[in-house]
């Protein structure tokens, strides 16, 4: 994390237009067939996913996806609302900015990738995209082993561009033994905060 210095949809909206082959912790509020949402959206998911409730990527308003070469001919969009209705997961890791423990919630990111029917192929990689072009990519597999969460909210609050926000792409890293036993500033390497967009790129 040293090398950078530097959404408003109710679930049952996105779990309605899933269908009946989302997850059932989605489907089961599942009362409405618009997965549009109503807020400025803080997390597009693109590539390899099934479905989607936005188009392609546009060269003007898209700009910091154009800007930072990520292209898409649909994706699914959630504002923060959207995200923070979906089950959540609560980790209290020890982070490297302070070296203390912090409290952070929000979705497992296994979870949603699913929900959205991401490709499970062998070789899938996970590419992360920040506001500050830092771009770490996992393996599904790391990922899933990692349990990463989309953080939305650190310590009870939301998280602020500016700071972690709009999203925290984090893991437990005390909990992960082979994490847990390096130096504290070398455990987070793999988790982007300033999240904004996620690749995922199908493998063979």
């Amino acid at each position: 994390m040293k090398k950078r210095q530097f959404l408003s949809t109710a679930a049952a909206s996105i779990a309605g237009a899933l269908g009946a082959s989302a997850l059932p912790a989605f489907a089961a509020a599942a009362t409405a067939k618009d997965a549009k949402i109503s807020g400025p959206a803080v997390l597009t998911i693109a590539g390899a996913i099934e479905r989607s409730n936005r188009g392609p990527t546009d060269a003007v308003i898209d700009q910091m996806m154009h800007k930072q070469n990520v292209q898409f001919k649909r994706a699914f969009a959630f504002d923060l609302a959207a995200l923070e209705k979906l089950p959540a997961a609560t980790i209290n890791p020890t982070l490297e900015y302070d070296g203390k423990p912090h409290q952070l919630r929000g979705p497992r990111l296994t979870a949603v990738l699913d929900m959205l029917g991401a490709s499970k192929a062998a070789d899938t990689q996970i590419v992360f995209h920040s506001v500050d072009g830092y771009m770490p990519q996992v393996g599904l597999d790391q990922l899933r082993k990692y349990d990463y969460i989309l953080a939305t909210q650190i310590d009870g609050m939301p998280l602020a561009i500016g700071g972690f926000g709009p999203i925290f792409a984090i893991y437990d890293a005390d909990r992960i033994p082979e994490l847990a036993q390096k130096p504290l500033a070398q455990r987070f390497a793999l988790c982007p905060w300033g999240l904004y967009c996620i690749e995922v790129v199908a493998g063979k």
